[in-house]
């Protein structure tokens, strides 16, 4: 019974380090390339240990070392940067505000007008792409930030999340504020958002890798490389053939693509977990 139950606690433990190197071991092959020299990562098989070319590969990333690429990381990252705050910021503002609405204003077709919200999510991205670019086209706005941004910015899923939180809070709560003189902007801004801190925490990251890893959006408004972001930068680094792609370049850009959504949910892990798990209103 003893054997039984130690190898009983073993096995998923077993299973947890296995699945841990399933996923960490190609990362760690992106960064023991990264490390290297072209002739190294060609080699077959490439050596996974690490080599003696990081500090180079790195600073030719950041410099933009890369032949086929004009800018560099520092700026395709910061431009990455730009948006995914952007996107992020924009949606969980702009959530907020529809779900207030919707949630403690009472108007006709309110319900409709969640429910004209929400259909949206049945609408795949692929549907919606080319009149959001001839819009955006006309408005001017084809490689700029405000192009990256604003038609991301609108989110079903945010209103919905908001509107089913601010559901359940007591209504009490909003007519307390009326009685004590507090106009709707006011209870807004000084009761009910500080009360949703943790789904706007857990929300912000969310959308902050979503709009981090943003591809397709981006490749069809950007042409100058200015306004690259990083994921579409590695796109335009393996263009050629392999002999003239510098993949430990693209590696080392790889890598320092991967840091700032990481850096993000190791910072915020507690109000993520508490936003998805919190029960207490």
């Amino acid at each position: 019974m003893v054997e039984k139950s130690v190898i009983r606690r073993a096995l998923p433990h077993a299973f947890l380090l296995l699945a841990i190197l399933i996923i960490v071991f190609p990362i760690w092959l992106v960064f023991a390339a990264s490390t290297r020299t072209v002739q190294d990562i060609l080699q077959a098989p490439m050596p996974i240990t690490l080599g003696s070319h990081f500090i180079e590969n790195y600073a030719a990333s950041l410099r933009g070392g890369a032949k086929t690429l004009g800018t560099n990381a520092f700026v395709m990252m910061e431009n990455s940067l730009i948006m995914a705050l952007g996107i992020s910021i924009g949606k969980i503002v702009i959530s907020l505000l529809a779900a207030f609405a919707i949630v403690f204003f009472d108007f006709r077709l309110r319900k409709l007008c969640f429910w004209a919200i929400f259909v949206t999510l049945m609408l795949p991205v692929e549907v919606r792409i080319m009149p959001t670019y001839k819009v955006i086209s006309d408005l001017g706005m084809l490689n700029s930030y405000w192009g990256l941004i604003l038609p991301m910015i609108v989110s079903a899923t945010a209103v919905f999340l908001f509107r089913q939180f601010f559901m359940i809070l007591p209504r009490e709560i909003a007519e307390a504020s009326q009685i004590d003189g507090a106009g709707p902007m006011t209870f807004f801004a000084r009761i009910l958002v500080p009360m949703t801190r943790t789904p706007i925490a857990a929300l912000f990251v969310i959308q902050f890798i979503y709009g981090w890893n943003q591809y397709l959006w981006p490749l069809l408004i950007t042409t100058k490389e200015k306004y690259y972001t990083l994921l579409i930068g590695i796109n335009r680094m393996l263009a050629g053939s392999d002999n003239q792609i510098e993949w430990q370049i693209v590696m080392a850009t790889v890598m320092l693509a991967m840091l700032p959504p990481v850096i993000i949910v190791i910072v915020m892990q507690k109000q993520f977990v508490a936003g998805m798990t919190d029960t207490e209103k």
